[in-house]
């Protein structure tokens, strides 16, 4: 249940901004000022002046049920919709939403540390990439506890940097991969402190 209110926590937002997309209600700039009010701004953290007073603290967790479009949208929800189920089995429901959350903030802070970026960054890949990290750390306790070789995770590693790579060239550039190092580390680490059941 708390993989599917995760992921329509993140479609209603989307579906109200593509509606205003469309023309359907509201105005286009419906979406620019979504963007602007709960996005990420790591400028926020700085000298910036925000729009309310709490949007620095807000926006930790708020830019992760924001996307660019429906198709951003979507592929995230596959991801989520793929990797959620084992973990939260495993994890159950309050845990499996604590690495969520720590995931999505550790994506935030990943960015705010390494992105030179003044526009804002959206979307839950920090906390999918938290996901991802919690799975692997796993697969690496289980090795090691068998006294197997960590190929495999270093492989899956390597893959996910490819593709990170793979991405930031098809996107000409404007791929966040600072959020998803800050989520793949959150979570990672959160799995080697709390993740005491199997995965």
């Amino acid at each position: 249940m708390v993989i599917w209110v995760l992921a329509v926590a993140s479609l209603l937002p989307e579906l109200v901004l593509l509606g205003a997309d469309l023309g359907l209600w509201g105005t286009h700039r419906w979406r620019s000022l979504a963007y602007q009010y709960a996005g990420f701004w790591a400028g926020l953290l700085g000298n910036w002046h925000p729009n309310y007073p709490a949007q620095p603290y807000v926006m930790f967790a708020s830019y992760g049920f924001l996307h660019a479009g429906p198709v951003h949208f979507l592929v995230n929800a596959i991801t989520l919709l793929s990797l959620g189920p084992p973990l939260a089995e495993a994890l159950g429901p309050w845990r499996f939403l604590a690495l969520y959350t720590v995931s999505l903030v550790g994506g935030a802070i990943g960015f705010a540390a390494l992105s030179p970026a003044a526009a804002p960054m959206i979307g839950a890949s920090g906390a999918l990439f938290g996901l991802a990290g919690a799975f692997l750390a796993h697969e690496y306790n289980d090795r090691t506890t068998r006294q197997r070789s960590q190929w495999p995770v270093v492989q899956a590693l390597v893959w996910l940097c490819l593709l990170n790579l793979a991405l930031w060239w098809a996107m000409h550039g404007q791929l966040a991969w600072q959020t998803h190092l800050g989520g793949f580390i959150s979570g990672w680490v959160f799995l080697m402190l709390f993740g005491r059941q199997r995965v």
